[in-house]
């Protein structure tokens, strides 16, 4: 009897033992296999970081975005990622056009691979330059190198490794658009202005969307070709705006176009794409003047302390009322009021789907 009970405690104990054990089995498998899936799972997660990761931006699958040279560790890596390195012996200098801050302007020619010779302009850094200004010069184009669209100018490509350093671009026949408008006032259809400003509005809708706030749009920084095709350019913040000591307010973070600025930005350096929208406005005056200068011969505090009070601009001669019923929604004081360039777009391809519209007022159409 004994010995049975003691062989049914050596059953029960093996069984309890074979069950817990089983048990431990089990639950080291489950274990085990969560902290593979886990560790897989945080690997996947880890590469697809990495791939929306390049230099320290955090890219997004099929979105396009800006990103700021400034934030490179070092800057001359941001001109190599965004603009193709140009052999010198492509390019062919025929005349100087203009001077910038830092050299000539230049027109000629640029021999691209297996194609004919296409007209650009070139943009040469001078002699015996500081590295800071070279920086400064090649930060456009890391700017512009990131753009593709009709509307803004197309950068062909950069020359790094040779002297004299060069940003090369496509060539606009008409150049700027407030000189090409005072030489040809009076010449063209209000319908045709307004294709020039459509074009610039979409030009700007481009760098809304992708998060780029121009700072200093104006006129003058607007190029024309030969088929009226208006492209924003000039991306090259920290140059000096304009010959004229009056066209710029200096403050400590640097100089300002108050004419054509928000007041937000004005006084509180808030940049955005409403206060662009607000600088469009300004555009869609000097478009509509055929280049007059803005304010006339106000001093800039006047200017200041005009807007300030409720002063706007007042329709140019001939300047169908909506048109100028769309700078004032583009002047409006709250930024968050004014129009989005995709609602300028809208409005202005209305216009020129229906001229009859410019007779209509802003507000009926902007819906």
């Amino acid at each position: 009897m004994a010995a049975e009970q003691g062989q049914i405690l050596v059953i029960a104990t093996a069984a309890v033992g074979g069950f817990t054990l089983l048990v431990i089995l089990t639950l080291f498998f489950l274990i085990t296999g969560r902290c593979q899936w886990y560790i897989k799972a945080k690997m996947k997660s880890e590469e697809k970081r990495r791939n929306h990761l390049q230099n320290g931006h955090l890219r997004f699958p099929g979105i396009k975005t800006y990103i700021d040279p400034d934030t490179y560790e070092d800057p001359s890596l941001a001109v190599h990622e965004f603009a193709k390195e140009i052999d010198p012996s492509r390019i062919r200098i025929e005349r100087v056009i203009g001077a910038g801050e830092f050299g000539e302007v230049c027109s000629g020619r640029l021999k691209t691979p297996g194609k004919r010779e296409i007209p650009v302009a070139i943009k040469t850094l001078k002699g015996g330059h500081m590295d800071r200004q070279r920086r400064d010069f090649l930060r456009e184009a890391s700017i512009m190198g990131q753009f593709d669209h009709p509307n803004i100018i197309r950068l062909e490509g950069v020359v790094t490794k040779s002297r004299p350093v060069m940003i090369v671009v496509e060539y606009m026949e008409n150049g700027s658009l407030d000189s090409f408008l005072r030489k040809h006032d009076g010449h063209f259809t209000v319908i045709q202005l307004v294709g020039m400003l459509r074009g610039i509005a979409s030009g700007m809708k481009y760098l809304s969307d992708m998060g780029y706030v121009h700072r200093d749009l104006a006129a003058r920084n607007i190029l024309v070709n030969s088929n009226l095709v208006c492209k924003v350019s000039d991306f090259g913040l920290s140059r000096v705006l304009e010959d004229d000591p009056e066209a710029a307010y200096t403050t400590t973070g640097g100089k300002i176009p108050i004419r054509w600025t928000a007041p937000e930005a004005i006084a509180y350096r808030k940049f955005s794409s409403a206060s662009d929208a607000w600088s469009y406005g300004i555009v869609m005056w000097e478009v509509m003047s055929y280049g007059e200068r803005p304010y006339w011969e106000m001093s800039n505090q006047d200017v200041i302390l005009s807007i300030e009070e409720g002063y706007r601009l007042p329709a140019p001669m001939g300047c169908p009322a909506s048109l100028h019923q769309l700078m004032l929604h583009c002047w409006q004081k709250e930024r968050n009021h004014r129009p989005k360039f995709t609602d300028i777009v809208s409005f202005l391809d209305k216009l020129i789907r229906n001229p009859s519209a410019l007779h209509t007022l802003v507000e009926d159409i902007l819906v």
